[in-house]
């Protein structure tokens, strides 16, 4: 930085932290030569983000019709009307696989993979996608990918099956769930310091010194977007700090009005809400910056023990509110969507260059059942995002009746957006041409 010649990786640094910057018009490049043929260096690259909510959705509600900004929708997905120009529903997919087990773990664990799950308590699932791509993309940068989750990992055992093939959705080996970060403040310290462990200098503070240097020496535009990027850094690790003095209680109504231990240094927000929306903050800081272009969020496990006193749905765990088409399940749906709704509404306000940084993502929002009557027969899935002008959104797409709808090859499909092109994956050969 104090030569000014910008490289194919920018960075702010300081004592224990590296922050890559965002996308900037005073130069052009991104920090990845990419392969022959593929989109050049000075575009922004596709980012993948998948999100996930367990026990699938109201089994009457999930649904749209039509197209464009003429779509409509069902209530569970009313949230993302402002996106139906930029989404695709798509009806019919399935994992052939997790038909065979009938229960929780045996639907999720292969959810991103398609691979054959291992029961009587053996640990063996398959790569997913996200970790796939990792592999692909982890060289440029900082974090090969972020996997992030909103409710502890469960290793207990459910008729047969490992209890962790319902709390990880990511697998970075056939044997190995990708560890789950449910600590905001740890996941931000993974995206900004080298060090991760707890600090006692903001990441801002530590590089405030080269990020005045570099206003001098970009546009008076570029001088403002620097300054709205460090504004959010900001506010978001307030708010963590916020969080944490909390304490570690969540997901049910505690039984204490205080904590009757001392409060964690770094804990888990009390509050549902605000714990989701730090994970989905960090999620788009993680794009913004380039930092990773990979991040998986777990918004609660599949067999779900969280409660929602958020949205005076307290009463019942969320596994058991599934099972039943209530006004609180649909509520509950909301929420979650609502979740959805807000990263794509963040990601659509980020400019890089002609597009949005919604423009440039894939973000993928599924279930490992279409209902919580464990109906997996077609999975719930929306696609969000344009891929770099590489997917036409306000579609409806419908394999029901098609032959071969393995859910893989909308895979194979997204891992070809991102310059990624295998002869198989899962149990899929064939892309699914029309996404």
């Amino acid at each position: 930085m104090s030569t000014h010649q910008f490289s194919r990786r920018t960075f702010l640094r300081g004592l224990g932290v590296t922050m890559a910057l965002p996308w900037m018009e005073s130069y052009n490049v991104w920090g990845d030569t990419p392969p022959t043929g593929t989109r050049p260096a000075s575009e922004a690259p596709v980012r993948l983000a998948v999100l996930f909510s367990g026990n699938g959705f109201h089994s009457k509600e999930w649904w749209a019709k039509g197209e464009g900004k003429t779509m409509e929708l069902g209530k569970v997905l009313a949230p993302l009307t402002d996106f139906r120009e930029r989404m695709l529903l798509i009806r019919g997919l399935y994992n052939e696989e997790a038909q065979k087990g009938n229960i929780h773990s045996s639907q999720t664990g292969n959810l991103l993979s398609g691979a054959p799950l291992a029961s009587g308590g053996e640990i063996r699932s398959g790569t997913s996608i996200d970790q796939l791509l990792a592999q692909r993309y982890g060289h440029s940068t900082k974090v090969p990918s972020l996997v992030l989750g909103c409710e502890k990992s469960n290793p207990s055992v459910h008729k047969n099956y490992s209890m962790l093939y319902s709390s990880h959705i990511s697998w970075s080996s056939p044997t190995t769930p990708t560890p789950l970060e449910i600590y905001p403040a740890l996941a931000f310290d993974r995206l900004f310091k080298d060090d991760v462990s707890k600090g006692d200098q903001s990441v801002l503070d530590a590089v405030l010194t080269d990020a005045k240097d570099l206003r001098r020496h970009i546009s008076g535009n570029d001088q403002h977007k620097l300054d709205e990027y460090l504004e959010s850094v900001r506010d978001v690790e307030q708010r963590i700090e916020r969080a944490g003095q909390k304490g570690e209680l969540q997901g049910w109504r505690p039984t204490l009005e205080k904590p009757n231990m001392a409060r964690p240094a770094d804990g888990i927000p009390q509050d549902i809400a605000e714990h989701m929306r730090l994970m989905a903050d960090i999620l788009v800081l993680g794009f913004q910056t380039d930092t990773t272009r990979i991040t998986t969020l777990k918004l609660n496990n599949d067999h779900s023990s969280l409660r929602f006193p958020n949205l005076g749905v307290d009463y019942m765990i969320h596994h058991l509110l599934s099972h039943s088409d209530s006004a609180d399940w649909l509520k509950v749906n909301q929420f979650f969507v609502e979740q959805v709704a807000y990263i794509a509404r963040k990601l659509e306000a980020i400019q890089e260059g002609p597009r949005t940084l919604l423009d440039n993502t894939m973000l993928l929002y599924c279930s490992s059942m279409l209902n919580g009557n464990h109906d997996a027969s077609q999975l719930p899935v929306i696609l969000l995002g344009g891929a770099g002008g590489r997917i036409a959104g306000g579609r409806v797409l419908d394999y029901k009746e098609k032959p071969d709808r393995q859910m893989c090859r909308l895979y194979l499909s997204m891992m070809d957006k991102m310059a990624v092109r295998l002869p198989k994956f899962g149990d899929a050969s064939q892309p699914l041409d029309e996404v």
